[in-house]
């Protein structure tokens, strides 16, 4: 079945829909207390909530995992790569209440390892891995599917990255590791889709 890809981002963060038939994964998750506003454009892009079967964040940061827990309680299972969870707390420790973030409750989540995130985006159609990339921060992924679409979150520009320290190497070791795995189209979490 084709893969389709819809842009449900707003506030400058982009939130990408990866649909197979009706079977969807939500990669990355919205700012918090903006829960009304994920749900209208979903329905405006013609999304229905409860189509979504997984909820990805590329990494723990406000902007991209702030709505996870609210998701969860509207039934879409959180997919969660096992190294991502000792972000998880410190995502909650660093935002306020105020904010509109609830803190997330991993007891529900699907947590799955790197080797096993094939095998479970198989199950619903879609034909991909989730690979990590550091580089923004250690516990970012991507979405990579078999077509060369890439899902970075905020993984660095190669281009705006510095040369000679241990994050530019980061960086650079996870791009190179997305070219060579045959990545060739960019989604990120902020601007336009771009070739690799």
């Amino acid at each position: 079945m084709k893969t389709t890809i819809v842009n449900v981002g707003y506030r400058s963060t982009n939130y990408w829909v990866v649909s197979a038939g009706r079977s969807r994964v939500l990669v990355d998750l919205g700012w918090p207390g903006t829960f009304a506003t994920l749900r209208a454009t979903l329905g405006r892009m013609g999304v229905p909530l409860e189509e979504l079967r997984y909820g990805l964040a590329t990494h723990y940061h406000i902007d991209h995992a702030g709505l996870a827990q609210e998701l969860s309680l509207a039934g879409v299972s959180l997919l969660v790569v096992d190294l991502q969870l000792p972000a998880i707390p410190a995502l909650a420790a660093l935002t306020k209440a105020s904010e509109g973030f609830i803190p997330i409750d991993v007891r529900k989540a699907t947590v799955i390892t790197l080797e096993q995130s094939r095998m479970t985006l198989a199950k619903i159609g879609i034909d991909g891995e989730i690979v990590h990339t550091p580089g923004h921060s250690d516990d970012s992924v991507s979405l990579l599917l078999d077509d060369g679409s890439v899902f970075t979150g905020d993984l660095t520009n190669p281009a705006l990255a510095g040369e000679g320290d241990a994050e530019s190497e980061k960086v650079a070791a996870s791009w190179n590791m997305l070219r060579e795995r045959g990545a060739r189209t960019v989604y990120p979490g902020h601007g336009p889709p771009r070739p690799i």
